[in-house]
């Protein structure tokens, strides 16, 4: 038999659903619900920290709670890299038209908002293992964050390694001020002769860090998903490392395999 809080919440969640409550609609208060429903406030409480779990609404601290806008989802095929590849070679006016958040998201450029760090350090011994070189093998490291103009919270959190040595013949590849880089990575490592061979994604879920759950915005009790990324060249050396945190409340992974014919 279901609970007080739980019968509540049903009754909240189907008339959000419905669209009688519509994204950015503030609900009654703590008070008005419980006088709604005959029951008291702890118990509302308890029902709306259901809802607040589930990500349909947000608390607004001293506001009240609000009916949660749902975020632009993001598609993550593992077509997207032959995608990339296919695109490394072409004019800058083709691979500046569209690069692989929009191929996700179906957004616009000018839809979205990005940003780029780099930072130079050394290879500790889970980074050299990774890539078969040295402990302390000097690094560039790259943290990025795209987010829609719309949204405040980017769609991943994204952290890649390149060994400098390998990428330093082009200057243009150490200098954040370069990016977005039309072409993306494939086309930064084309531009010092390193063709992709193939990628490896290891894909795993678990709870986010506090500073993850803040940046990401998740509604409590929101998982991340976690891939590593590691990327070989033609003669199957690793050129790229990179973690991508993903938001498990509005991100799709859509894995595609073709099967020979008997």
């Amino acid at each position: 038999m279901a609970k007080a809080y739980e019968r509540i919440a049903d009754d909240l969640r189907q008339s959000i659903r419905a669209g009688d409550l519509n994204p950015g609609d503030r609900l009654p208060s703590e008070d008005k619900l419980a006088e709604r429903y005959g029951r008291s406030v702890p118990t509302v409480r308890e029902a709306l920290r259901l809802l607040q779990t589930e990500g349909l609404i947000e608390k607004h601290h001293g506001r009240g709670n609000f009916v949660r806008r749902p975020r632009t989802l993001v598609r993550r095929t593992n077509s997207r890299h032959q995608w990339e590849k296919d695109r490394a070679r072409e004019p800058l006016a083709e691979r500046a038209q569209t690069g692989a958040t929009e191929h996700d998201t179906g957004l616009e450029i000018d839809d979205l908002v990005f940003y780029a760090s780099y930072r130079e350090t050394e290879a500790d011994k889970e980074l050299a293992d990774a890539f078969g070189i040295p402990e302390g093998t000097p690094l560039l490291e790259r943290n990025y964050r795209t987010r829609y103009r719309a949204e405040s919270a980017p769609f991943n959190l994204v952290t890649s390694y390149l060994v400098r040595d390998m990428i330093a013949g082009n200057p243009d590849l150490l200098d954040e001020t370069k990016e977005p880089w039309p072409g993306g990575t494939q086309n930064q490592l084309y531009t010092v002769g390193i063709e992709i061979g193939r990628i490896d994604e290891r894909v795993t879920a678990r709870p986010p860090t506090a500073d993850e759950a803040e940046e990401l915005e998740l509604p409590p009790g929101t998982s991340v998903i976690v891939i590593r990324k590691t990327s070989y060249d033609i003669n199957d050396r690793v050129v790229d490392v990179s973690n991508i945190t993903l938001p498990g409340d509005r991100t799709e992974l859509l894995f595609t395999t073709p099967l020979e014919r008997w």
